[in-house]
């Protein structure tokens, strides 16, 4: 079993607040197994009918539980998953609870009770970049063409299969068993036509017409694909200025295996690993920032930058990425920072190396390696 000390982390750190942490993230990313690294827990899978049995009556199970950690995995396979948990809270404050299950949870009718102020929510994304070593013999390349799904990182390559397979599950289990979407080949090819235009502006009419759905249906579906993850959806960073885009979102695929899959890429050149790297950055970016979503910034001229971090007082900090830093333009970073003066400039990387101050045209940057992403962001902070 492959420790992940920065989700462990994250999950004491939350158990420390509150008593619940909701463990959510998509299929496959391996949220069973980090659970299953909590040793000192009572572990239930919820996917078994004895143990929705064991939970039916939550308050004695709780009473005749002497563990002070349980671990509820597949929560959302419980009658009244709300009901067990707005208990255990209640009346077992001392007890911490593990919940695991899909991002949706709050989103069906299951859930009655939106536990305010009891729970926090630990999204768990595919393997951050920072993660490959404990990985042993992922590149960063194999993590961008096979993705960062732990079962298809740990095998001897891309396997399509395992993705046709995933999004059959996906659908079956996460889209029609709690949203009823009847449409399942409209809905599938629009999430592969999302995959596809990755980092792309969304083009509800295009999509609509590729898809063969309704402008409103698509709307309908970008929401449930956002809510469960599959899409991470950013919008524009602007003071409302008549140059900058003001409203249309970004959007970027959950996984970058799935958007080399559903482009057909069974290598990568050179000019397909700059922009799958954006992916691993704002995976990283999300990480260290849960509750600050990134943003993108973008003028009528179409110069971009890749995100933005909005801060106090006017501060933002930008951050592009680039393969290596020695084919950085600085043009788009220097307009932008006509725009907004205040905040830093980072450039992240695919490595080696630390941390470094650069100068690049008119702007000073901080060159990071991605691996060191999450290290920069941790110091900045302390």
């Amino acid at each position: 079993m492959i420790a992940r000390p920065f989700w462990e982390k994250r999950i004491r750190e939350a158990w420390e607040r509150v008593p619940i942490v909701w463990l959510a993230g998509v299929r496959r990313v391996g949220k069973t197994t980090l659970a299953k690294f909590f040793r000192e827990a009572e572990y239930l899978n919820c996917d078994l009918a004895r143990n929705r049995e064991r939970l039916s009556d939550p308050e004695f199970f709780f009473q005749q539980c002497d563990a002070g950690l349980i671990v509820l995995d597949e929560v959302h396979k419980l009658e009244d998953p709300s009901e067990v948990l707005k208990i255990a809270a209640d009346e077992f404050p001392e007890k911490r609870i593990l919940a695991t299950g899909s991002s949706t949870l709050a989103a069906t009718s299951k859930f009655r009770d939106s536990l305010t102020g009891r729970k926090r929510v630990v999204f768990l994304p595919p393997v951050l970049a920072s993660e490959l070593k404990a990985f042993g013999k992922a590149s960063l390349e194999d993590r961008l063409l096979w993705g960062g799904l732990p079962p298809c990182l740990l095998g001897s390559g891309s396997d399509p299969e395992f993705y046709s397979e995933w999004f059959d599950s996906y659908f079956a289990r996460d889209v029609q068993e709690l949203f009823r979407v009847g449409k399942r080949t409209e809905f599938l090819k629009l999430t592969e036509l999302l995959l596809r235009n990755n980092g792309g502006l969304a083009e509800i009419t295009t999509l609509a017409k590729h898809s063969g759905l309704t402008r409103p249906t698509v709307m309908n579906y970008l929401d449930i694909l956002e809510i469960t993850q599959v899409i991470h959806r950013l919008r524009p960073f602007h003071n409302g200025g008549k140059r900058e885009l003001l409203a249309r979102p970004k959007i970027y695929g959950f996984d970058t295996g799935f958007v080399c899959y559903t482009r057909g890429w069974s290598e990568l050149r050179p000019e397909d690993r700059g922009g799958l790297l954006e992916n691993l950055v704002l995976d990283l970016l999300k990480a260290a920032l849960p509750t600050t979503p990134p943003l993108y910034w973008r003028d009528k001229q179409d110069r971009e930058i890749d995100f933005v971090l909005p801060g106090k007082h006017d501060h933002a900090i930008a951050v592009e990425c680039k393969w290596s830093s020695t084919k950085f333009n600085p043009s788009n970073l220097e307009v932008f920072r006509r725009y907004y003066p205040k905040g830093e400039n980072l450039v992240v990387t695919a490595g080696p190396g630390h941390p470094e101050r650069r100068r690049f045209g008119q702007v000073e940057a901080t060159v990071v390696p991605v691996h060191r992403l999450l290290d920069w962001m941790d110091a900045r902070k302390s």
